[in-house]
């Protein structure tokens, strides 16, 4: 006789105590994926980043970028999943050598950002000119030569601070969104420098034309104006001859080092008062040659006859003369091989000249009717003016 089979059903209260593990179970499988899913989120923040004391010199440049509304994950990790969990793991990873103190500063950047980060925002085919207006830049011409985003753009995001090194473990306490924009505020640290685009170009053998590069002639418009070369330009260098720096620092053929000063960022960081060095707009026309090569050339004023009356126009306007002629050079001046001690040999210029001087001669004593009883009064008064 065949045996029939009864299933068997538990009984009612083993039913009970499997529907509330199982609820229980499904409770925290829902509580770790929802943890889960906020520490993801969580941990791919921007402000997740600053919250670590070593990552404060990032945090704040990046924020004072033009690409502070990118967060951080968008260039630093991959969109693949692989990518996304290397990344994480090497997280874990830097947060050990936290915890050790066995990291290394200042942090450098594991590997170069890729060209498909930019590409999620930037469209190269379509990207030709910068948002000044002025510049010609084809980034799909770039593309097919292999030149990489990161090549050109490299402190956009970061103002190359690593570079700069200001990011050690003594100056974390600094950073604030103050220094985040002092830094980023200088445009050599976070735009593409022309030397670069000019080297690049001399060894790729591309011109280096302006007109390949730039839409308009360059010329502000200041420099447009018809009494701009002889009479105002060297009022403009006198009020900032930084800016005039900015374009014709290219034109010299001799580095200029005028500007060559410790930068305020780094004074901040040592705790001392920040001076911006003064550059005269004199000493800047004596370094760079673009300059020299106007101002070697004899000016239309000096024609014949102008020896005779070069001391009234130098009491009218001794400034204007010192832009080429030095009182102080010994031999040649740095642009012009005459200087006013070339003809004007005076011992007025040793400091110890009233030792020899026949008459003894007070401290403070001006020039006066005496005077003449020797010297030239006419010679004399090219210098000295009358009180």
């Amino acid at each position: 006789m065949e045996e029939e089979h009864i299933e068997q059903t538990p009984p009612p209260r083993t039913r009970y105590r499997l529907y509330k593990y199982l609820t229980v179970a499904l409770f925290f499988i829902v509580i770790f994926f929802s943890l889960g899913l906020v520490g993801v989120e969580t941990t791919s923040s921007s402000e997740f980043c600053s919250s670590c004391h070593e990552m404060k010199p990032e945090f704040y440049t990046w924020k004072a970028s033009t690409h502070s509304e990118v967060d951080c994950v968008n260039c630093h990790i991959g969109s693949g999943a692989e990518e996304y969990t290397n990344a994480k793991a090497n997280g874990l990873l830097q947060v050990y050598k936290k915890t050790t103190q066995t990291y290394t500063a200042p942090i450098q950047m594991p590997k170069e950002i890729p060209d498909e980060a930019c590409e999620k925002c930037h469209n190269m085919n379509l990207r030709e000119v910068t948002p000044s207006g002025d510049l010609i830049i084809p980034h799909d011409k770039h593309m097919e030569k292999d030149v990489e985003c990161i090549q050109c753009h490299s402190g956009v995001a970061h103002g190359k601070i690593a570079e700069r090194k200001v990011t050690f473990k003594s100056d974390y306490d600094k950073w604030d969104t103050s220094l985040g924009k002092s830094m980023m505020s200088e445009k050599k640290f976070t735009s593409p420098k022309m030397e670069e685009c000019m080297d690049c170009h001399k060894a790729r053998n591309v011109t280096t034309e302006c007109s390949a590069c730039h839409t308009s002639s360059m010329y502000p418009k200041s420099h447009t104006k018809e009494d701009f070369k002889l009479n105002s330009h060297g009022l403009l260098a006198k009020d900032d001859v930084q800016e005039c720096n900015d374009c014709h620092k290219y034109m010299s053929t001799k580095e200029i080092t005028l500007f060559n000063d410790q930068p305020a960022y780094t004074q901040y960081l040592r705790d001392q008062k920040i001076q911006n060095k003064q550059v005269s707009s004199k000493d800047y026309a004596k370094e760079n040659t673009f300059c020299k090569d106007c101002h070697t050339q004899r000016p239309k004023s000096h024609e014949k006859g102008f020896v005779k009356k070069h001391g009234t126009a130098a009491n009218k306007n001794e400034e204007a003369c010192l832009t080429c002629h030095d009182l102080q050079k010994n031999g040649q001046n740095e642009i012009s091989n005459i200087t006013c001690n070339s003809c004007h040999p005076s011992s007025h210029e040793n400091k110890d000249w009233r030792k020899t001087h026949p008459i003894k001669v007070a401290e403070g004593v001006k020039v006066s009717e005496t005077c003449y009883l020797c010297h030239n009064e006419q010679k004399c008064q090219s210098c000295h003016k009358e009180d």
